[in-house]
């Protein structure tokens, strides 16, 4: 009998595969055994996610209060680190989630194929002994007693060892406490700590060049702050991505809590040292950058620790590293994220262009959009770990099931964030401003922010569908056409209006990520094509 939540293919044949993704829609927020799977999954992740963008908001705060040509600055350097991080870790953090989550579904197969022959091994021999007892049933009582006693104490009679592999079966338990082998591991932190000196070195000597990209040129009130903040910030890179890459580790362990401790612990040191260095110290935006660089080592180490706990991380030979596998796989995420991220960075250097205010106003109300989007991305990683064992063990019944069901989550999630936005920054953007000309455009943003929430978590959710399926070529290829068109609408909208423009193209953008991502499942091909069988 299948587990609970999972829907047998014999009780219905999906000729329509696109009907897939209504799968049980009736007990999409019910809590089986799949439901509890997921949520246990998708809470933590979704909180340790939104955790660092809120920093991110409460620095937005502290750096309001000193003036709008800072906080502006600080937003075009806040989205050029993050859009140059996320290129280089995007595609390193998703695919070691799934390498991760097969390597780790392998290695408890084949425990529990050991524990199963052990087990037959404790069987057979359990049975000789009864034969043998019956045969001397007509012997002496003294030697019955001392055939009877003859099972060691040590309880090795009943783990016998198994000749094949010249393991005992009192072995076998403690193999579940032994840290792991898992090369996929140890392969996402080398990469890691290699891209985040690259970005490290990027960022310092190519930050003038770069800022000039972004609409902040030579004799802008923004460009020394800018400079600096993003100078400061750089220096954290190999924290962030050795963090971000553990975490794609503990993700495919199915392990979201550790993550999310770390994350709020090195948060709440931001939270505390950023007036502490940007006033006391009178440090103004550098301090806010050494405040979240701190706080980054801080949650790199946490995670370091934790994970050597769990995993046996070297040494490892240079084939169990897998460096062709990541970097095949990761080349073509590259591309996906490239083509992604370019859309945003081209609407916040649009933003720039139009001045300080408005600048100041997109910032507010993108890192809102960001934060609040990245909720959905809890139900991604959920949907991505449990796929990618599912699809490991070929049990598609549940791949499918988690599929529908983490897409009709995100889309009551995204309704309900939509509400929240709207309500919440209508009302409360006096938090991050005093500046009445930007209170007055943040107001307009508002209805973009709010109203493509439940688009954005289609979006972001299905990514992790097709992640978990390492459907990753199609995810690339799909994401470049999506880009190509939401460059040109950009870029049209920006001349005919504006900030409006701006926000309407990134709309646009969403909308075609949300029909890309469903249309591999919807039309079941590439590794869904048995929903049409």
């Amino acid at each position: 009998m299948a587990e609970e939540g999972v829907a047998t293919f014999t009780q219905a044949k999906w000729n329509f595969p696109v009907l897939v993704l209504f799968k049980d829609a009736r007990i999409a927020l019910k809590l089986d055994t799949l439901g509890r799977e997921i949520l246990s999954i998708a809470l933590p992740a979704s909180m340790a996610l939104a955790a660092d963008p809120i920093a991110s908001l409460i620095d937005t705060m502290f750096i309001g209060r000193i003036g709008p040509v800072e906080i502006a600055a600080v937003g075009v350097s806040i989205a050029l680190f993050n859009q140059v991080s996320k290129v280089a870790i995007f595609p390193l953090v998703s695919i070691t989630t799934s390498f991760v989550a097969e390597e780790e579904t392998i290695e408890k197969m084949n425990i529990k194929a050991i524990e199963l022959e052990n087990q037959k091994n404790a069987t057979e021999e359990r049975t000789l002994d009864d034969v043998k007892l019956q045969n001397m049933e007509n012997g002496s009582k003294e030697n019955s007693e001392k055939n009877a006693s003859d099972a060691p104490e040590d309880g090795s009679k009943m783990f016998p060892c198994n000749q094949t592999t010249m393991e005992c079966t009192t072995d076998a338990p403690k193999l579940k406490k032994l840290k792991r082998k898992i090369p996929s591991a140890s392969t996402a932190l080398l990469f890691g700590l290699v891209l985040g000196v690259l970005v490290t070195l990027l960022l310092v000597f190519l930050s003038k060049p770069l800022l000039a990209l972004m609409g902040v040129k030579s004799g802008s009130p923004m460009l020394k702050p800018a400079l600096k903040y993003l100078t400061l910030r750089s220096l954290g890179a190999p924290a962030v991505l050795l963090s971000l890459a553990m975490q794609g580790v503990f993700r495919g362990l199915k392990d979201t809590k550790t993550p999310l401790y770390a994350t709020v612990i090195g948060d709440v040191a931001n939270i505390i040292l950023d007036p502490i260095f940007m006033f006391a110290c009178n440090l103004g935006v550098g301090g806010a950058a050494i405040a979240h660089v701190l706080s980054q080592y801080l949650i790199m180490l946490i995670l370091l620790v934790k994970l050597m706990n769990q995993v046996n991380l070297l040494p490892l030979s240079t084939k169990a590293l897998q460096f062709n596998r990541f970097l095949k796989n990761g080349s073509l995420l590259l591309f996906k994220v490239i083509a992604a991220t370019i859309p945003v960075t081209l609407a916040a250097s649009l933003a720039a262009r139009l001045g300080a205010t408005p600048m100041a106003a997109f910032q507010i109300c993108l890192q809102v959009w960001l934060t609040s989007s990245l909720l959905s991305d809890g139900l991604a990683v959920a949907g991505q770990a449990i796929i990618a064992s599912s699809f490991a063990e070929k049990d598609n019944e549940k791949a499918t099931a988690t599929a529908s069901r983490v897409l009709q989550m995100g889309v009551v999630m995204g309704l309900g964030v939509a509400l929240l936005v709207g309500v919440g920054l209508q009302f409360g953007s006096g938090v991050f401003t005093k500046d009445i000309n930007v209170k007055h455009i943040i107001s307009i943003g508002v209805l973009f922010v709010a109203g493509t929430q439940p688009i954005n978590s289609i979006a972001f959710v299905i990514d992790g569908v097709n992640f978990g399926a390492s459907d990753y070529a199609y995810s690339a290829y799909s994401m470049i056409f999506v880009s190509i068109g939401s460059i040109g609408s950009l870029l049209a909208l920006y001349i005919v209006a504006g900030f409006i423009g701006i926000w309407s193209a990134l709309a646009i953008f969403m909308a075609l990520r949300a029909i890309a991502g469903t249309w591999r499942i919807a039309t079941g091909t590439g590794p869904w094509s048995f929903l049409r069988q």
